[in-house]
This record gives C-alpha cells, structure tokens and sequence, in this order.
C-alpha cells in the first residue's frame, strides 16, 4: 500500500529565530529524497520539526501523513502512524537494553531477539552489540547500525535520516545505506535523507535530490543534481533563495 507524506508552507522557529521559511516537498512511499544544503539552512531543523521536537515551535504549515496532519499530534503518535527519526548523534538510554526499546516501541515479542539478531546480520553488527543498554559504549558505526535494526524491525512508512553518514567509515555507511536501500523494497519504506556528503549517494540511490537554503526548498533534481553541487558547491543556490 503507497503512502506519500506532504511538506507544506512549514514555517518554524528555534530560539526566537526563524529557521524554517516555507518548507515544501512531497513524496511516496519507496522513494528516497535526499535534502542538501549548506550549514544553518534548516536541514536539522526540518527533522526535529517532523518529528515534534519540543525546543522547535511552528509557525505555519502543514505535514501530512496519509492525510493526517501530524503537527496536531505528540512525538509518540508520530511514530505510531509511522514516521521514525535517526539521529545525527543517537542518545544513550542508560538502564534500557534494545530489545526493551523495541518492545515499548510497539515491535512484537514474537520472536523479537531472533529478528534483532537477523536485523544485525544485515547491517554487519554484532550481535552481541544488542546485549548492552542503548548506545552505551557503542562506536559511532555501532550506533547507526544499531539504528538500522530499529529501522528493520518497525518497519516505519517513512525514514527521516538527519545526517546518519555522519561520522561513518567507508564501511559502515556501505552497510547502512544498503539497508536503507533495501528498505524501500521490502516494505516500500519511504527514505527523507538529510546529508553533507555526495558519498552517501554512492550506496543510496535518490529518487530525488533537494536543495535547501534560507529555510526553503531552492531546486529540486534527479541524482544529477549532486554533481552540479560538488563541482559549484551551494552558492549559485544561495542566490535563488534571496
């Protein structure tokens, strides 16, 4: 069954600044979409706000689920209609193994280890990883492996990646982007992308790429676009956005 998730007119604040400036994008369920842009352009923000962020307040605008407007709803039902967010920088839960996460996340015990454990084989993580308190003493791969087990487990509609090849050796963004690949078959996962780096697309092909500044959506393109971005960086973009 598709899905699409619909961005529209978002406007959205952090601090008392104005970060998000009429934020639009739509897309289904088994794409990729990928957002570019330089620092400070809203690209964080953007996920924090999807996912209901406390320290961000919306303005305007609207996103939609399926038709649901997810801005009247609480992180947690967010997550039940099917949205997941992974983080630049995964927090630790002391005291919470994995599988306690999952669990309270809504993930079936049936056979639930089993699964973690087949989820880990996928991404190259061991096993054993899964026995610890969540990224607690975990390496910057480890996490976003771990990650990628959250991922295969829930099974979300929609992926929102705030820069997951952040800090990842050419290996383990390999197998996180693989996964992330694979996902778009298997439940037809729908995959929001935030990204620096052109590498990650060398794994994870984009449906589309966007490119972010002062807040907005400047250009939209095929994976062509990445190329126009590493050989002119962002600047001529800048320019559309004033």
């Amino acid at each position: 069954m598709s899905s699409t998730l619909k961005i529209e007119g978002l406007r959205a604040e952090v601090a008392g600044k104005e970060v998000l400036r009429g934020f639009d994008l739509e897309m289904s369920s088994g794409e990729v979409h990928v957002i570019m842009g330089p620092n400070g352009s809203g690209k964080s923000t953007l996920a924090h706000v999807l996912t209901g962020h406390p320290g961000y307040k919306v303005l305007a605008g609207s996103v939609k689920l399926d038709g649901i407007e997810l801005l009247e709803l609480s992180p947690t039902e967010r997550a039940r209609h099917g949205l997941l967010l992974a983080l630049q920088q995964p927090m630790e839960v002391p005291g919470v193994r994995p599988y306690d996460l999952l669990h309270a996340a809504g993930a079936s015990e049936v056979n639930l280890h089993e699964r973690m454990v087949e989820e880990a084989n996928k991404v190259e993580l061991r096993p054993e990883v899964l026995e610890r308190f969540v990224n607690v003493d975990l390496s910057g791969g480890e996490r976003k492996r771990a990650e990628m087990v959250q991922l295969g487990i829930l099974q979300p509609k929609f992926a929102v990646l705030d820069e997951i090849d952040s800090g990842l050796d050419v290996d383990a963004l390999g197998a996180v982007a693989r996964r992330l690949q694979l996902a778009t078959k298997e439940w037809n996962c729908g995959v929001l992308a935030i990204t620096h780096f052109r590498r990650l697309l060398q794994e994870l092909t984009p449906t589309k790429i966007h490119v972010v500044s002062e807040g907005r959506v400047v250009a939209t393109g095929g994976p062509e676009l990445s190329e126009i971005l590493e050989r002119d960086g962002y600047e001529p973009f800048r320019a559309q956005s004033a």
